[in-house]
């Protein structure tokens, strides 16, 4: 078990590194960016579009990622792996081509139904080429992590971060200050790294049509659609309600916050991009339910400790931004909440995964969707980004324990489903506490006592206790 421990920690950490410098450069960039483009509204744009370019990532991965992670470790020889690979290689980037496609016979009509601006139509049109290039990235450095070249991995991803820093400040600062000198940028960046990455490139970027193999990930990945479909409709789909019933500033200013709400991602993304890989190794080790249930509860308190210490700096950190996006400090932590839940549904899914039964995490995702859109009506009209932020920490709670529920079925791992409600419940409690003394300006103190608080009611619940089963 420890040198399994070992290598999950040694992992994360180098993916945490990673994370925190990919972070850590997005959030330079992004002041700058609100620093050139000054307005709100054109932030708000640029928030549309990539809205709209992750719905269509989701439709190109398809959720071959799932179905290679379960292959790629089913099969141990390299040639039947390299098959698999550039099967859904071949498959994603048909997709693109596809979309593509689209996007030139009906840019223009397109641009004016998702962004409600016309003659926008050639951000599509460079946002696709990005695309494109960035999914070879994506599967390239998928397979290195697979095969546990963490370090290859790490540089790679902070190297296209890096790039695009410095290009993007290039071009907005000499060569076009626009949305279009952001986009195209990044296309740029995302060229380079292909380049570097050219030698595994050549191997995986060989179209293969092998139905057989394709016919094995679909039928595994495609119960995950609709469940990337959910994911889609609870993260983004917000943007549009506040488009319609409010402004383009308006998405601007929760863009900023979701924005920096990742901030939390520097604790849980570096573990969430060691977690396949290692979890798949243990499938079928006899001690690993007792190893998970310590590691659910380590994620669920660091990731919670990690939130309340985002929502008490978070009114400091916001002064990097021009004056007019300072107000979204105030969604920040509450939205972070539901960025956090995102990574641990995976960490307690680990049952469903084990069995192929992913279908379930479609469902859970599914209804979570429908009842996000249903508090998106009720409440954006009423509350505006308040809105936004309750549907998309509601439908993320519902979510989580919907497929809680079945992993557990699937695959037993002696942990607390109470204890779990429990901690998230007076997690969300102390975030809206501290946003509130921030907001009427209380004293400090009273933020003191809400972690003490908090403390002292998860420690009530044991979380380090193991929760046997009763027959």
């Amino acid at each position: 078990m420890f040198s399994q421990l070992k290598r999950l920690g040694a992992d994360s950490l180098l993916y945490a590194f990673m994370n925190v410098g990919t972070k850590l450069i997005a959030f330079i960039l992004f002041p700058l960016y609100a620093h050139y483009l000054v307005d709100t509204s054109l932030v708000g744009l640029l928030q549309l579009v990539d809205t709209n370019v992750s719905m269509l990532t989701f439709l190109v991965i398809f959720g071959t990622d799932s179905a290679l992670a379960y292959y790629y470790f089913e099969y141990k020889d390299k040639e039947t792996r390299e098959k698999y690979v550039r099967s859904v290689m071949t498959f994603r980037i048909s997709i693109v081509i596809l979309l593509f496609v689209v996007f030139l016979i009906g840019g223009e009509w397109l641009s004016v139904l998702l962004l409600d601006v016309p003659g926008q139509s050639q951000l599509f049109y460079i946002a696709l080429g990005t695309l494109c290039l960035d999914t070879i990235i994506t599967l390239v450095l998928t397979i290195l992590r697979y095969d546990f070249h963490t370090k290859r991995v790490v540089v790679t991803t902070v190297a296209k971060m890096l790039l695009i820093a410095i290009v993007s400040l290039l071009f907005l600062m000499f060569v076009w200050t626009s949305l279009e000198g952001i986009l195209l940028a990044r296309l740029i960046s995302v060229a380079i790294i292909v380049l570097v990455l050219i030698k595994p490139v050549r191997i995986y970027l060989k179209p293969l049509f092998d139905w057989s193999i394709l016919k094995k990930i679909l039928i595994y990945a495609t119960p995950l659609v609709p469940a990337s479909l959910a994911f889609w409709i609870i993260a983004n789909a917000n943007n549009y309600f506040l488009k319609a019933f409010a402004t383009l500033s308006d998405i601007g200013i929760y863009g900023t916050a979701i924005k920096f709400a990742t901030f939390i991602t520097l604790l849980t993304s570096g573990i969430q991009l060691a977690w396949r890989p290692f979890s798949m190794s243990l499938k079928d080790k006899e001690s690993s339910p007792k190893l998970f249930s310590t590691l659910y509860a380590a994620f669920l308190l660091i990731g919670s400790l990690g939130v309340l210490a985002l929502a008490t700096l978070m009114p400091w950190i916001i002064l990097v931004m021009p004056e007019q996006f300072r107000i979204a400090f105030q969604y920040v932590a509450p939205i972070s909440i539901a960025t956090f839940l995102s990574f641990y549904y995976m960490i307690v899914s680990t049952g469903i995964f084990y069995s192929k039964q992913t279908k379930h995490i479609s469902i859970a995702f599914g209804i979570a969707a429908v009842v996000s859109i249903i508090l998106n009506f009720i409440f954006v009209p009423m509350y505006s980004i308040w809105g936004t932020v309750i549907s998309y920490v509601v439908a993320y709670c519902l979510a989580l324990f919907m497929v809680f529920r079945k992993s557990q079925k699937l695959y037993y791992v002696p942990f607390s489903g109470f204890k779990m409600a429990w901690t998230i419940f007076w997690l969300i409690a102390a975030t809206l506490g501290i946003v509130y003394i921030q907001l009427h300006d209380l004293t400090s103190w009273l933020i003191a006592g809400v972690w003490i608080v908090f403390i002292i009611l998860v420690l009530l619940v044991r979380m380090d206790k193991y929760f046997v089963k009763r027959k």
